[in-house]
């Protein structure tokens, strides 16, 4: 398997402009692992190989447990997860499975547990991590 086409090489500004929305999500207040528990499991759903990889990574030098990690596709059948991480990895199911659209038991437990600026990061967060693992799929990446 190869990658199909450079997104970034064959049109970088269109590339730059999702960069720009990674990079204002990584200036946010969003937690380390709440961005990465958000890239791991929307990467997970979409079945983004090199993201996975990529993400999964990071979490473990930012000091995410292999437990937690592991067990990320079972989330609800685990105590290893906070009422706001339940929530955010909720959103983000729902979110990135959008065709089935975002219950509002969903959405109201998420603006609960998270005040309104911090749950718009979150969105976007979901989002974003959506757009790259699209270009991830579509072009064939490869984790190294």
């Amino acid at each position: 398997m190869q990658t199909r086409i450079k997104i970034d090489k064959t049109e970088p500004t269109g590339y730059k402009a999702i960069l720009g929305l990674e990079k204002f999500i990584e200036s946010t207040p969003l937690t380390r692992t709440h961005k990465d528990l958000i890239k791991i499991r929307a990467s997970q759903i979409n079945g983004c190989a090199f993201c996975i990889d990529m993400h999964t990574k990071d979490a473990r030098k930012a000091g995410e447990t292999e437990q937690r990690i592991y067990a990320l596709n079972a989330w609800r059948d685990t105590t290893f997860f906070t009422e706001d991480e339940r929530a955010i990895l909720a959103l983000t199911e729902e979110v990135t499975l959008i065709s089935n659209h975002v219950k509002d038991a969903t959405y109201e437990q998420a603006a609960k547990v998270l005040d309104e600026t911090y749950l718009a990061q979150v969105i976007l967060a979901i989002i974003t991590i959506n757009a790259w693992n699209r270009i991830g799929i579509t072009t064939n990446l490869i984790p190294a």
